[in-house]
């Protein structure tokens, strides 16, 4: 609780809005859950007895290899847990090791396995949380999100990871509230989690509260570029590639714009003598400018790199069909007039089209 109210003043501080995040989680369901530190790393006498009544009651008790595991004792509860569990069922032990595999393909749906409503909760929890952990090293963060459903983490050898690999996948999928929600839980409910998560998790708090507001912000677009690279990567240029690469170029047309307005103004003027940065009518937007252009501005003295927001999906749409020579100049005409520092954003756009029409070159 007192993690909670100093990360909340922090973000106050910062100038941020987390109290209307903390306050409305996206699964609303979790906002009743908080316990205040009383979640915590079970015991490895009441993991060991748990397993066994699972065992015995599946009919699958083997007491020289159950003892031989939790005689380990420098080994972790959970990784005794899953060894015990892998020898009961090999389903999982294989559910496991291709999650694992870098080489082999993502999956694109979790296995029925760790769907299974009949399997004991804490068997169940176990798998999932290894399952999410393994997907998460390979960036694979949508079916490690899907197999932590339903989990309840009062249920675990280790809350704390679950909460913490289902806030990585929140975080690498920009699902802001539901990444606060799940960092809060782990900060300040698991009261025994890990350093090594806390730090982390803390980290991902403060990047969440300086990710901006507006859609149309190049970072907020950056990270939508990332999410579609990290896609393509895992040959996912399904629909939801194609939806979020959608977003991306409608974005940067909203953007674009919005930043060749603000350089251009009024024709003769800055709405109502307002110039852009605090410059003077007529040094921003002429033909012949009297001063340098502000570095957040995009050029509009009436030159050829001046780009009709249209362009931008036009060649989105036609790309795979243009020559080299065409897409190479395509890129240096709408970044010639760009800031430096949105230039690379734009170029990533388009070796993201690349990927997309298996364009080497």
């Amino acid at each position: 609780m007192f993690l909670r109210k100093w990360l909340l003043a922090a973000a106050v501080t910062a100038g941020t809005a987390l109290g209307a995040v903390a306050a409305e989680p996206a699964n609303k369901a979790e906002s009743a859950k908080f316990t205040f530190g009383t979640l915590r790393a079970m015991p490895a006498d009441a993991a060991k007895v748990r397993l066994e009544a699972w065992l015995k009651a599946a009919g699958k008790f083997d007491a020289t290899k159950f003892a031989a595991v939790w005689a380990q004792d420098s080994r972790s509860v959970t990784d005794r847990a899953l060894e015990t569990i892998t020898q009961a069922l090999p389903d999982a032990a294989t559910v496991l090791a291709d999650a694992a595999k870098y080489d082999a393909p993502a999956p694109t749906e979790v296995p029925a396995l760790l769907k299974d409503a009949k399997l004991d909760p804490f068997v169940k929890g176990t798998l999932a949380v290894a399952y999410a952990r393994a997907l998460g090293t390979r960036r694979v963060y949508e079916e490690a999100l899907e197999a932590l459903k339903g989990v309840q983490p009062e249920h675990l050898a280790d809350p704390s990871a679950f909460y913490f690999y289902k806030a990585v996948a929140e975080h690498a999928l920009i699902q802001r509230d539901a990444a606060t929600a799940s960092i809060l839980r782990l900060l300040d409910d698991v009261a025994d989690a890990p350093d090594r998560y806390k730090m982390v998790a803390t980290l991902m708090f403060f990047d969440i509260q300086n990710w901006p507001k507006d859609d149309k912000e190049l970072a907020n677009i950056g990270k939508l570029m990332d999410n579609s690279g990290r896609r393509l990567d895992l040959a996912r240029g399904g629909p939801k590639t194609q939806d979020i690469q959608k977003k991306i170029v409608f974005r940067l047309d909203e953007k674009i714009k919005e930043l060749e307005a603000k350089a251009k103004g009024s024709p003769g003027q800055c709405n109502g003598g307002q110039c852009p940065d605090g410059g003077q009518p007529g040094n921003g937007g002429g033909a012949n400018p009297s001063s340098p252009m502000q570095d957040s501005n995009i050029a509009t003295n009436g030159g050829p790199g001046q780009i009709d927001e249209k362009k931008l999906r036009k060649y989105a749409e036609e790309w795979g069909k243009l020559p080299a020579a065409e897409r190479a100049k395509a890129i240096q005409e709408i970044t010639r007039d760009l800031p430096a520092k949105y230039k690379p954003m734009i170029e990533e756009y388009f070796k993201s089209l690349n990927r997309i029409h298996g364009i080497t070159q």
